[in-house]
């Protein structure tokens, strides 16, 4: 009597992964790879730095870029995360309660756009750190370019340097200052950090993802802020790591309600650096001015490229703040105003940015982080996003 062959049960297909091109040593590459292991996301990762490439493959030369699937590519961490949560609704890192919420993208904002100044200038100003970081982006992401590495070395440093330091108002007057924003924040998270494990309570949101950007791969990995964040601040150290090992499926303990009083000094320190500065630029992109002087805590701030992108980030946060439904409203107002961040947030008048008209982020094409003046084109941020 003969037998059939048992039969084998198949195994479930795996489901297709994105895939994120990036680089290892990228601020906004890592802030995307945080949200993606917290999410459980599947993803691949591929290092790519010639952001010519990577302009033809997504429309835009910013860092990461993410292929979807279907094939379609993204560009942009905040409206990327945005349209993530979409499709991936299960343990949101954007709170449910609309106040959080806002406060929430306000600190991913100020970690974008104000820590973006002390991350690139600890990178690029010492020697320690722009000799290692040189040799690490020539090693991932240049090695195609038919130059000898010394020298790749060299001119990235020399690049670096020029835009994103003293191009983008770091000079011996400020110097002292962009290095205190640093420390301000450490501090700042520090005190946070000693009540609970993330920002919001039990589990990540979107205010550590944001804060990961700087946190992660500048200022825990590279030598001089890493010396700082150990010694200064261990507290925030261990909550980097805690981050970066954070997943959905066992880190999903409660958040607190509402916005606890403790965030506001952070809130206080976001008014006074990051939100003077975009109204300060914002009313420079009003102007038509390509550059502009700012003073931000007493230090003045001179030939600040003006940003359009940035002129965007403050029309989004006004609409947040538009949005929140009256009972939030009234109390984001009143919350706000007492940390100096009202103000800021409705100043200079009405904004016209035209970046992204047609609200197509994360999937627009061709759009550059970062113009300085009306029209005028500079190099991407995130096109160099380390």
């Amino acid at each position: 009597m003969s037998t059939s062959p048992r039969a084998v049960a198949s195994e479930p297909p795996t489901p297709p992964r994105i895939r994120v091109y990036g680089s290892q040593v990228s601020y906004f590459t890592g802030k995307l790879e945080a949200y993606l292991r917290y999410k459980e996301i599947p993803y691949t990762f591929v290092a790519e730095g010639r952001f010519g490439r990577l302009a033809k493959l997504s429309g835009a030369a910013q860092m990461p870029a993410v292929e979807l699937p279907d094939g379609r590519f993204m560009t942009d961490t905040t409206p990327m995360i945005g349209w993530l949560e979409g499709q991936h609704t299960e343990r949101p890192v954007i709170p449910e309660d609309p106040l959080q919420a806002f406060v929430g993208l306000l600190i991913e904002d100020y970690a974008d756009e104000w820590l973006w100044r002390p991350a690139m200038h600890f990178r690029w100003s010492y020697a320690a750190d722009k000799y290692l970081l040189s040799r690490k982006l020539v090693d991932e992401v240049t090695r195609e370019i038919p130059l000898p590495r010394a020298l790749k070395r060299f001119l990235i440093r020399q690049r670096q340097l020029r835009i994103f330091v003293s191009g983008d108002g770091v000079d011996a007057a400020t110097r002292s200052h962009v290095e205190a924003s640093y420390l301000a924040a450490l501090d700042l998270l520090s005190g946070i950090l000693a009540r609970r494990p993330f920002v919001f309570g039990e589990r990540p949101s979107i205010a550590d993802i944001g804060l990961m950007g700087p946190m992660l791969r500048h200022f825990s990995h590279d030598p001089t802020p890493a010396a700082l964040m150990q010694q200064r601040a261990p507290a925030v150290w261990a909550w980097v790591a805690r981050v970066w090992d954070a997943r959905a499926s066992r880190d999903a303990g409660p958040l607190l309600t509402g916005v606890p009083s403790d965030l506001d000094p952070l809130l206080s320190e976001i008014g006074e650096t990051h939100l003077a500065s975009l109204a300060a630029n914002a009313d420079a992109w009003q102007r038509g001015a390509t550059r502009f002087d700012v003073e931000i805590q007493g230090t003045r701030y001179r030939g600040l490229p003006t940003s359009r992108y940035r002129v965007w980030c403050l029309e989004v946060l006004r609409a947040r703040l538009d949005a929140l439904p009256a009972e939030a409203a009234a109390e984001a107002r009143t919350r706000l105003d007492a940390c100096g961040c009202f103000g800021r947030l409705r100043e200079p008048g009405d904004l016209d940015s035209g970046y992204d008209p047609d609200g197509r982020a994360p999937f627009a094409t061709g759009l550059e982080v970062l113009t300085a003046g009306r029209g005028r084109n500079r190099p991407s941020k995130v096109g160099a996003s380390s």
